[in-house]
Order: C-alpha cells, then structure tokens, then sequence
C-alpha cells in the first residue's frame, strides 16, 4: 500500500509515532480472566433472577 505522503514527510510521521510518548506499555491480554468474568457475571445474574424469582411468586 503506497502512502501519499512524499518519502520525506513520511519519514516525519514514522519519526513522530516512534516517540516513546506514544508507545504505551501493556500487559498481555489474557482471554480466560474476561472469560471468567463474563461467567461470573452470567451466574450471579441468574442467581439474582432466580431470587427474585421465588421472591416475587412465594
């Protein structure tokens, strides 16, 4: 993909992206703690539901 910048200016904007103010450190993303989460979420909701469920009817 051919940019539409001339070489010199593009050099320019590669310089600015590379400056350590814009690289931010990260930890990895681990998918299995929002799966959790998501879960957890998921269960207590419908204990909740459930609750309120037999609240409602009894």
């Amino acid at each position: 993909m051919s940019s539409r910048l001339n070489p010199q200016d593009q050099q320019r904007v590669d310089s600015y992206l590379e400056s350590p103010i814009h690289q931010v450190p990260r930890r990895p993303f681990k998918v299995w703690i929002l799966l959790a989460l998501v879960a957890g979420s998921v269960l207590i909701l419908g204990l909740l539901s459930r609750l309120l469920g037999q609240l409602v009817v009894a």
